[in-house]
């Protein structure tokens, strides 16, 4: 069901999605103090491409660097994509079909908002060393 709930996702929205976060990752890499936030920008890429199956955990090895630069992320570009991934999720929960849709994209609303010191993993896969939000 998984399978099928991604490739529907990629379709509709996953690839758009991915699309755009790989752009502001390339924008942030050839500016090179923003790297980092570019490496999370592919990050939350592959995320959106393939959501069902994958959660997003804190890592516990995350400094005071993750900590500083998700305060400047949020406030140059995470609110916004927040607030995006609620707008939609909620415009896609309107519909029985759609409600899968909508979760996905509450599921993006963490790594989008506060995307250092995150790591993507397989849901039901080896956790150890991460914190399940």
């Amino acid at each position: 069901m998984r399978t099928l709930l991604n490739i529907i996702w990629l379709v509709l929205s996953g690839f758009w999605l991915a699309i755009g976060y790989v752009l502001a990752g390339i924008i942030c890499c050839i500016l090179i103090i923003t790297i980092p936030f570019g490496i999370a920008s592919f990050r939350i890429a592959a995320f959106a491409l393939w959501p069902f199956g994958n959660t997003v955990v804190r890592r516990r090895d995350a400094g005071a660097g993750s900590s500083l630069g998700n305060v400047i992320w949020v406030i140059v570009a995470g609110w916004w994509l927040a607030l995006g991934h609620l707008f939609t999720g909620i415009a896609l929960c309107i519909t029985i079909i759609g409600i899968p849709f909508g979760i996905a994209n509450f599921k993006l609303i963490p790594v989008s908002l506060l995307p250092l010191g995150r790591e993507i993993v397989p849901t039901g896969g080896d956790r150890r060393g991460f914190e399940v939000e």
